[in-house]
């Protein structure tokens, strides 16, 4: 069976200060699939997919970079590495977001930084039984938990955090064109996140396994490039396939949809003996079938909500503020709780709530 860590049992939202957390947690029992949601490990995941695939005849040739591909007119035939030359009827191109084969067919444009981010990840290990008492689970249950706010210093972005069997995935992802205004680098902001009040106590005594960079498509459909070519099709984080919504970030499932479609698709193709644009684009239908573009198209105004820099620095604070007054018994008279809302609300504006609330309504 899959090397599956935890069945997702507990959602979690938190908008973050410097000091403080306001959370949003939702349990409930686990789901029955197809509902059930997981966390993996991709270190233990890829290669038993690779196992599966080579069971089924496939043949892998790990460690070879592909310097650039093979055309005949417009039409892709191969792949080239170094001076080898690899024949194929069809080429999936699966390179990641900066996908420099799909531009050297310019398939793939140039997009603006602020449609890319930058996520950088730690792997701590933890025993079970430790994380299952600190994140309130039951054996083989797990958490997924996303940070607004503070995790990524107040700019477009923030933290992560999914439990596995014996360790936890704690990490940040920022915005590609907020970095350069940063006043901290990013390994300095995953430091300070780590050391949060509400995170601090979970890792305490963990030890650090791995550490790795990731950069992840954030433009939505407005990135996406041409998918199918004379050849060649492009699927996952090179097709910019990848959500992030606020309450859920949606990448692998995404990837795994489009690469189904495009093996179907390329079965389809060879069944035919036709390897052309025209006999390829069964692809997109496909993914239209599945609901991958359908979602895209319906998430469209979402990165430009994203790039709202109130999300990530008055919004928190304003949740912060509201919840804090609420808890606080100084002796004093209770105000009424809409008076309470509306002396922070009016912080931020209320033409900004206004604004911010229909354009928000009308991105998710």
């Amino acid at each position: 069976s899959a090397p599956i860590e935890r069945v997702v049992t507990r959602e979690k939202i938190s908008f973050l200060t410097e000091e403080s957390a306001v959370t949003l947690d939702f349990h409930r029992a686990p789901p029955t699939p197809p509902l059930t949601s997981y966390t993996v490990l991709r270190n233990k995941l890829d290669p038993w997919l690779m196992a599966q695939a080579e069971q089924a005849g496939a043949q892998f040739i790990p460690g070879v970079r592909v310097d650039a591909l093979v055309r005949e007119g417009n039409r892709v035939t191969g792949v080239q590495a170094g001076d080898d030359i690899l024949d194929a009827n069809i080429v999936i191109l699966a390179d990641g977001v900066n996908s420099m084969l799909g531009r050297s067919l310019d398939m793939v444009p140039v997009s603006s930084a602020h449609h890319y981010a930058v996520g950088v990840k730690e792997l701590i290990g933890l025993s079970p039984a430790l994380i299952e008492e600190r994140f309130n689970l039951a054996s083989h249950e797990g958490a997924a938990w996303l940070f607004a706010g503070a995790p990524s210093n107040g700019l477009m972005g923030g933290g992560f955090l999914y439990t596995n069997r014996d360790s936890v995935s704690l990490g940040l992802v920022c915005g590609l064109g907020d970095i350069a205004h940063a006043t901290k680098s990013v390994p300095q902001m995953l430091e300070d996140f780590k050391q949060h009040p509400a995170i601090r106590p979970l890792i305490q005594g963990g030890t650090l396994l791995e550490y790795s960079a990731h950069m992840v498509p954030e433009g939505g459909i407005a990135m996406m490039p041409e998918l199918v070519n004379d050849g060649v099709m492009i699927v996952g984080d090179a097709a910019g396939l990848c959500l992030n919504l606020g309450y859920t970030v949606r990448g692998m499932d995404l990837a795994i949809a489009s690469a189904q479609a495009a093996a179907q698709t390329a079965i389809d193709a060879k069944a035919r003996q036709d390897f052309s644009a025209a006999s390829l684009a069964g692809y997109k239908r496909a993914l239209e079938k599945n609901g991958v573009l359908r979602d895209m198209r319906h998430f469209r105004k979402l990165p430009g909500l994203m790039e709202n820099p109130r999300l990530f620095t008055e919004y928190p604070r304003m949740a912060a503020n509201i919840v804090g007054d609420l808890f606080t018994v100084d002796g004093g008279p209770v105000p009424p709780l809409r008076k309470t809302i509306l002396s922070h609300a009016k912080k931020i504006g209320l033409v900004n709530l206004l604004k911010d609330g229909i354009k928000g309504a009308t991105a998710l």
